[in-house]
C-alpha cells in the first residue's frame, strides 16, 4: 500500500483498507455504498483520491459538491451523468423521459424526483456492467437536495451491482442517514509530528511542536498548511495558537497565502470561486471581461491553490470557500456579473441568471423577472426546490412591494412542496409584510393551515384549513373546494372528521364541478358523511367510487386522492372496487415510476391481499413499499404491517410492531393509525381465543366513529364482549355495526352482520344467520372472514351437541387457516376439531415456502413472462439485482431456468 504511506494519508492505513475491503465486494460483483465524513482537513480528499488511485481496474465516475450550485436542481448528478447520456436510449421509455426532462435536455411535464433516481440507477448499472465502477461525490454537503435524494435513492436501492457509491461529506446529510459511514478523526500523536515536521524543513521550538500537534486535533490540512502562516519568531517559541476554530484557521492559511498574489491572479481565483463548474472555457471568458489574462494563473498555481488543465480545480474545497467568503462584496459582485455575461443565455439560462442575482447589488426587477422564469423552467423539470430558491431570491430583489408578497407567498409554496416546511413559514411572514389583495390572504391562510398539517398532522389542521376554505368560497371556488377536501383528509388522519356545518358551509356555497369529477363527488360524499350520516353517503360516495374507476387515464387529480377513495371503499364494504382501485394506483405508479405515490398506493393494495388472505402477497407488497419509503422518505401505510401480523398469529412480532405503531401514531396525533392498530391488537388476541386480552384494545379501536375501519373493529368487538361475557356490550356494538352494514348491503357486509348477529343469538335460532354469514362470504374473495364464519359456526355445533357437523364445518376453516398462513386461528380451530374427537395434524415447518417476499414476486413476475429490465422497472431495482434474486430462487426451487418456474405448483411461490 504505496500510495498510503505518502504524507497525505499518514496514520490512515485502517481507513485504506476499509476501502480496499469495499473494492473486492465491487469486483465480486456486489453493490457497495459509503458515506465518508469528517471535519475540513481531515483527510476526506486525500483518502478519496487514494481509492481512485488503488482500484485502477475499476471504472471512476465523480462529481463535486459546490456551495453555489445547491439551488440548481439535479446539478450534481447531470455532472456525474454527463458521461454516460450516451446510454439514455437504453432506459425504459418513463426513466428515459424523466432523466432528459430533469437535465434539461427536452421538454415534458415535471418527472418524479425518484423516477429521476431510478433512471440514474438503471443507468449507472448498465455501465457497471461492462466494467466494476466506483462513482465518488465530493463535498456531498453542497449537493442540490434534487440530487441529494436521488443519490440516496440509488445508494438505498443497490444490491447486487458491482458499483461503489462514495459520498464524501463535512457533516451528517438527512438524504443519507442510513447508510454505512466511515467517520475520520484526527490522526495520532506519533504521525501529526512526522506530518509537521515533514512540513518545517528546520529545526522546531519542542513546545511549538506540541502546542500545535494538540491545538490541531491531528488534523492534517491544519498540520500541513498552519506552519506556512507562522513567523520564524513564533517557531522559535511563544507561539500560541489563535482561538478561533480549526476550519477558520485553515481557511485563513490559504487565505493568506492567495493575498500575497498579484491583483489580477486574485480577481483570477475569485472568479474561479464564484464559478462552480470547472469550465475552464467560462473562466477565460469571464477573466476577458474583467481584463485579466491568462498569465494571471500561474501564481496561483505556483502557490499550490488552484490547478487549471482539462478542468478548473481548488487544491481543496477550503481554498474555494477562503477566498469566496473573504472577498468584499463589490468583488465578487463583479465576479459574478462577469460570468453571467460569459454564460450562454440559450444554453443555460438557469446559471446565468444565478450569477446575475449574485452580482445583484439591491433591488433589480429585471433579475427578479429572469430569476421567476428559471423557477418556472426548474418547475417543468421536477425541481421544486430549485424553483423555491430562485422564487425567493426574486422576491428578495423585487422592488413593488405588492409583487415581492406574491413572490414571496410562491417560493412559500414550493418551500412547502419541496418538504420544508419551516422555511416556508419563514416566507409566510416575509409575504405577509407585503400589501396582499384578498385572494392571495386566503391563499396564505390555507397555506399556513397546510403548512400546520405538514409539521404536526395535528388535530388543529382541519379547522385550519375549513377556516381557509371558507374564506376562499367568494374569491376561488375551486380552490375552496379542493381546500375543504383536504380539511376532510386531514381529519380522517387525525380520526375526526370536524365541523359538519363548516363543510356544509363551503360545499353549498361552491357549485360542482370546480374539480375533477372524481375528487368532486369525493367531496359531495364525505360533506354528506360528516354532516348528515353514513347511510346518506353511501350512495355519493358509490358514486365517486364509480368515477374514479372510470377516470383509468393519467390524473394528477385522481393520483392524489386516489388513497382517500381506497379507504372509502374499504368501509363501503366494496372490496373488488377497492381492489380495483388500489391495483390501478400500484400499477400506474409502476408504469410511470413514480415512486412517490407508490408507498401509499401499495399499503392499500397489500390491505385487498390481507382481507383476501394473501398474507404472502402482502408482505411482499408491504416489504417493497417500505424499502421505497426509506428510500424516498414518503408515506407509508405501516398499520399495514401491523395487521398482516396479527392474522398470522406470530404473537411476538406482532406485539413488537404494534407497540411502536401505537407511540408512533400516538406522538403524531394520528387518531385514524391508532383505530388501526388498536384494530389489529384485537384480532391477534381473538385469533389466539385470548377475548379478554381481545377486549380492550377492540374497545378503543371503535371510540371514533370516522374512516377508519370503524365497522370491522366493532366485529372484533362483538366477539370478545360475547366471549368475555359481556352481552350489552357487543349488543350496542352491534346495533352500531347494523347501521353500516344494512346500508352498505354487500354481501361482505352482510355476511359480516350475519356472523356477529348468530353470536349474539340464542339457540336454536342461531343457525340461520351463520349459514346465511357462510354463504354471503363464499361469494367474494375473502377467505379468512369466511373460515371465521365457518369457525364460529362450527364452535356453535359443536356445543349444540352437533359433532358430525361441527368437524365439516371446522375442517373447512382449519384447511383455510391453515393453507392462507392465519397460525393463531389455525391452532384455535384445531383446538375445537380435538374436542369434536377429531385429531388435526399442526402445519410443519417443513410446509413453509422458502422464498423472501420479494423472491416470489420476482419469481412470479419472472414466471409470467416478464423480462428481467421489466421486471425491475415494476419493482423498482436493476434488472442485475432481478438476476440476483432468481438465482437465489432457482437454488431455493432446486431448478436452473425460468422456463421452470411454470412447472412449480402455486405455492411453491409465495413466500413464509
Amino acid at each position: 500500500m504505496a500510495i498510503a504511506d505518502q504524507n497525505t494519508l499518514r496514520g490512515r492505513d485502517t481507513e485504506c483498507a476499509t476501502f480496499d475491503r469495499l473494492f473486492d465486494a465491487v469486483r465480486g460483483g456486489e453493490s457497495r455504498a459509503l458515506v465518508v465524513r469528517g471535519e475540513p482537513g481531515v483527510g476526506k480528499t486525500a483518502l478519496l483520491d487514494y481509492a481512485i488511485g488503488a482500484a485502477p481496474d475499476l471504472g471512476v465516475l465523480r462529481a463535486v459538491g459546490v456551495e453555489s450550485e445547491t439551488e440548481l436542481p439535479f446539478a450534481s448528478l447531470q455532472h456525474l451523468c454527463a458521461p454516460m447520456l450516451d446510454r439514455l436510449e437504453r432506459l425504459p421509455a418513463p426513466q428515459h423521459d424523466a432523466l432528459r426532462v430533469a437535465f434539461g435536455l427536452s421538454g415534458g411535464d415535471a418527472p418524479d424526483r425518484f423516477l429521476v433516481g431510478l433512471a440514474a440507477l438503471s443507468l449507472l448499472s448498465d455501465v457497471a456492467e461492462e466494467r466494476p465502477l466506483l462513482c465518488a461525490l465530493d463535498d456531498a454537503q453542497w449537493l442540490d437536495e434534487a440530487s441529494a435524494l436521488a443519490l440516496a435513492f440509488v445508494a438505498r436501492r443497490l444490491l447486487a451491482e458491482p458499483l461503489a457509491l462514495v459520498f464524501v461529506t463535512r457533516e451528517p446529510i438527512d438524504a443519507l442517514s442510513g447508510l454505512p459511514e466511515l467517520v475520520l478523526e484526527g490522526v495520532g500523536d506519533d504521525d501529526a509530528g512526522v506530518l509537521l515536521d515533514s512540513a518545517i524543513p528546520g529545526p522546531l521550538d519542542e513546545r511549538v511542536r506540541e502546542t500545535i500537534i494538540a491545538e490541531t486535533r491531528g488534523n492534517p490540512l491544519a498540520l500541513l498548511e498552519l506552519p506556512r502562516a507562522l513567523t520564524p519568531a513564533e517557531l522559535a517559541g511563544g507561539f500560541a495558537l489563535p482561538g478561533a476554530p480549526l476550519t477558520d484557521r485553515i481557511e485563513q492559511s490559504f487565505l493568506r497565502r492567495a493575498q500575497s498574489l498579484p491583483p489580477d491572479s486574485q480577481r483570477l481565483l475569485l472568479t474561479a470561486a464564484a464559478e462552480p463548474l470547472g469550465d475552464v472555457t467560462l473562466l477565460w471568458r469571464a477573466s476577458e471581461r474583467l481584463r485579466v489574462g491568462p498569465d494571471a494563473v500561474w501564481p496561483a498555481e505556483a502557490a499550490g491553490l488552484i490547478e487549471v488543465g482539462a478542468r478548473v480545480r481548488f487544491r481543496h474545497p477550503l481554498v474555494r470557500s477562503a477566498i469566496y467568503r473573504a472577498a468584499a462584496p463589490p468583488d465578487r459582485w463583479e465576479a459574478h456579473r462577469a460570468l453571467a455575461e460569459a454564460t450562454d443565455l440559450e444554453a443555460d439560462p438557469d446559471r446565468r441568471a444565478w450569477h446575475r442575482a449574485q452580482a445583484a447589488a439591491g433591488l433589480d426587477e429585471a433579475v427578479a423577472g429572469e430569476l421567476e422564469r428559471s423557477a418556472d423552467r426548474a418547475r417543468r423539470r421536477g425541481g421544486v426546490a430549485a424553483m423555491a430558491a430562485f422564487l425567493e431570491r426574486a422576491a428578495e430583489l423585487t422592488p413593488d412591494p405588492g409583487r415581492r408578497g406574491a413572490r414571496a407567498l410562491a417560493a412559500a409554496q414550493a418551500k412547502l412542496d419541496a418538504g420544508a416546511p419551516e422555511a416556508a413559514q419563514a416566507l409566510l411572514a416575509t409575504a405577509g409584510l407585503a400589501p396582499l389583495d384578498e385572494l392571495q390572504r386566503a391563499r396564505m391562510q390555507r397555506l399556513r393551515a397546510q403548512i400546520a398539517f405538514a409539521l404536526r398532522r395535528g388535530s388543529d389542521a382541519p379547522a385550519l384549513l375549513l377556516d381557509a376554505a371558507t374564506r376562499l368560497v367568494p374569491l376561488d371556488p375551486g380552490l375552496a373546494r379542493e381546500t375543504c377536501l383536504e380539511a376532510l383528509a386531514a381529519a380522517i388522519f387525525a380520526g375526526r372528521l370536524g365541523n359538519g356545518r363548516d363543510v356544509l358551509r363551503v360545499v353549498r356555497a361552491t357549485p360542482p364541478g370546480q374539480l375533477p369529477a372524481a375528487p368532486d363527488l369525493l367531496l359531495n360524499g364525505l360533506a354528506t358523511l360528516v354532516t348528515q350520516s353514513y347511510a346518506a353517503a353511501v350512495a355519493p360516495l358509490r358514486a365517486a367510487l364509480e368515477a374514479f374507476r372510470r377516470d383509468d387515464g393519467p390524473s394528477p387529480a385522481k393520483d392524489r386522492w386516489l388513497w382517500l377513495a381506497c379507504r372509502v371503499a374499504a368501509d363501503l364494504w366494496e372490496h373488488e372496487i377497492w381492489e380495483e382501485l388500489a391495483a390501478s394506483g400500484v400499477r400506474r405508479a409502476r408504469e410511470t415510476g413514480a415512486l412517490s405515490i407508490f408507498p401509499i398506493s401499495a399499503s392499500y393494495r397489500a390491505g385487498v391481499h390481507v382481507h383476501a388472505g394473501e398474507y404472502a402477497e402482502a408482505s411482499a407488497l408491504l416489504e417493497e413499499a417500505y424499502a421505497v419509503a426509506q428510500a424516498t422518505h414518503t408515506a407509508l401505510l405501516v398499520q399495514a404491517r401491523q395487521m398482516v401480523a396479527a392474522w398470522r398469529g406470530n404473537e411476538a412480532k406482532a406485539l413488537e410492531l404494534i407497540e411502536a405503531g401505537r407511540l408512533d401514531a400516538t406522538a403524531r396525533g394520528q387518531g385514524m393509525a391508532l383505530s388501526m392498530i388498536e384494530c389489529a391488537n384485537a384480532v391477534l388476541f381473538n385469533g389466539l381465543g385470548r377475548y379478554e386480552e381481545a377486549l380492550a384494545p377492540a374497545q378503543r379501536a371503535c371510540t371514533q366513529d370516522d374512516l377508519s375501519l370503524y365497522a370491522l373493529a366493532l366485529v372484533e368487538l362483538i366477539e370478545a364482549a360475547v366471549r368475555s361475557n359481556r352481552p350489552e356490550l357487543a349488543a350496542t356494538a352491534l346495533e352500531r355495526l347494523s347501521e353500516r352494514t344494512r346500508a352498505s348491503g354487500t354481501d361482505w357486509a352482510l355476511g359480516i352482520e350475519a356472523r356477529s348477529r348468530a353470536l349474539m343469538t340464542d339457540s336454536p335460532s342461531a343457525e340461520p344467520f351463520y349459514e346465511e354469514a357462510v354463504e354471503r362470504l363464499a361469494r367474494g374473495r375473502l377467505a379468512p372472514h369466511l373460515a371465521r364464519a365457518q369457525l364460529v359456526y362450527g364452535e356453535w355445533l359443536r356445543r349444540e351437541n352437533r359433532r358430525l357437523d361441527a368437524r365439516e364445518q371446522l375442517r373447512a376453516a382449519y384447511d383455510t387457516f391453515s393453507r392462507i398462513g392465519a397460525e393463531g386461528f389455525a391452532e384455535r380451530t384445531r383446538r375445537e376439531l380435538s374436542a369434536t374427537g377429531e385429531t388435526a395434524r399442526k402445519r410443519s415447518d417443513e410446509t413453509r415456502a422458502v422464498l423472501t417476499p420479494q423472491e416470489a414476486q420476482i419469481a412470479r413476475l419472472a414466471r409470467d413472462g416478464l423480462s428481467n429490465p421489466e421486471i425491475g422497472a415494476q419493482l423498482f431495482i436493476s434488472p442485475r439485482t432481478v438476476q440476483y434474486h432468481l438465482r437465489k430462487v432457482f437454488q431455493k426451487l432446486q431448478i436452473t431456468s425460468r422456463n421452470q418456474l411454470g412447472r412449480v405448483p402455486a405455492g411453491g411461490l409465495t413466500s413464509s
